[in-house]
């Protein structure tokens, strides 16, 4: 052993080796911390849950249409309490769907850290009655209810875009998106193709997570530092994960088609379907539900006004 880690074994401070910290104690720690805390393990959306709940026995044509519409709602509600009962309203048809509420507040993890930073943007750059004053920071009351709503209406997006997913398999929402675009197809658009696009692009996410992840933990185990340094510094570390990332990402888009040639994948024409999408009375219940819950939260929203 050469003098210099010698020296650095002899002294008191922290060894890193391959991305461990031996403490003076002889403790290991892990030079990374676990990456379960981290945004990439934290997506969730495209994933799907199975169960057996009416929102998964459901049309997924039903809840594609009724999650459009649902996010446009959400930008037609400007009361507090309109969110609250939005929330609520959420909240009961995540539970009744039976996806773990602990996975769905999982996939908001995420957009935490943006949903902060806007909301500090919009608190101190927008004009109006300022809280305080200290130097040339006035946040204001006008801005911090701006930020506070944006902040609601982003979670409860993320929140509904991800329970169509959690709900839907991959091929139901494929052959969804195709049904519903399929007047499109008068003027020569290729709908089955873009509605499996759309599909896999979605599918692939977590995919793609998990792959990014491998990658790190693998170049953490050979002294990467992801950790350390200012953000500029961390974002330069990340730049030898995107090599193999997409070396990867390439080699399974590859398998993926070899896949489909092999199963005589030729797009939509002469396609059947081993389960043809029927409306049931599930899908009635869900949009009388749904349609009879946004009328009245409009209607009490402008009776309070």
């Amino acid at each position: 052993m050469n003098k210099p880690v010698l020296e650095e074994i002899n002294s008191k401070k922290p060894i890193r080796a391959t991305g461990v910290l031996l403490s003076e104690k002889g403790e290991l720690t892990k030079g990374i911390r676990s990456f379960e805390k981290n945004m990439i393990r934290d997506i969730t959306i495209g994933q799907y849950v199975p169960g057996s709940s009416l929102l998964h026995k459901s049309d997924p044509r039903t809840k594609l249409i009724l999650t459009f519409v649902m996010m446009i709602f959400i930008f037609m509600i400007d009361t507090y309490w309109g969110y609250l009962t939005l929330a609520i309203f959420t909240a009961i048809t995540v539970i009744t769907s039976g996806i773990p509420v602990k996975f769905v507040l999982k996939g908001l993890k995420p957009i935490v850290f943006i949903v902060v930073f806007a909301a500090v943007i919009n608190t101190f750059t927008i004009s109006g009655t300022p809280i305080f004053e200290l130097g040339f920071l006035k946040p204001t009351y006008e801005g911090l209810n701006v930020a506070v709503k944006m902040a609601i209406r982003l979670f409860l997006l993320i929140i509904m875009a991800s329970l169509l997913t959690y709900t839907t398999t991959p091929i139901s929402l494929t052959d969804g998106i195709e049904k519903l675009l399929n007047p499109l197809k008068r003027i020569k658009v290729p709908v089955h193709e873009i509605s499996m696009m759309m599909t896999i692009a979605l599918r692939f996410i977590p995919t793609l997570l998990e792959e990014t992840d491998k990658i790190i933990k693998a170049q953490s185990s050979r002294g990467a530092d992801f950790e350390n340094g200012n953000l500029i510094a961390r974002a330069k570390s990340f730049i030898p994960v995107l090599i193999p990332l997409f070396i990867s990402a390439f080699r399974r888009a590859d398998e993926l088609a070899t896949a489909m040639e092999a199963r005589c994948y030729r797009g939509s024409e002469g396609r059947t379907r081993m389960k043809q999408l029927n409306f049931t009375k599930n899908d009635v219940i869900i949009a009388a539900i749904t349609i009879a819950f946004m009328a009245w939260v409009l209607v009490m929203q402008n009776v309070s006004k």
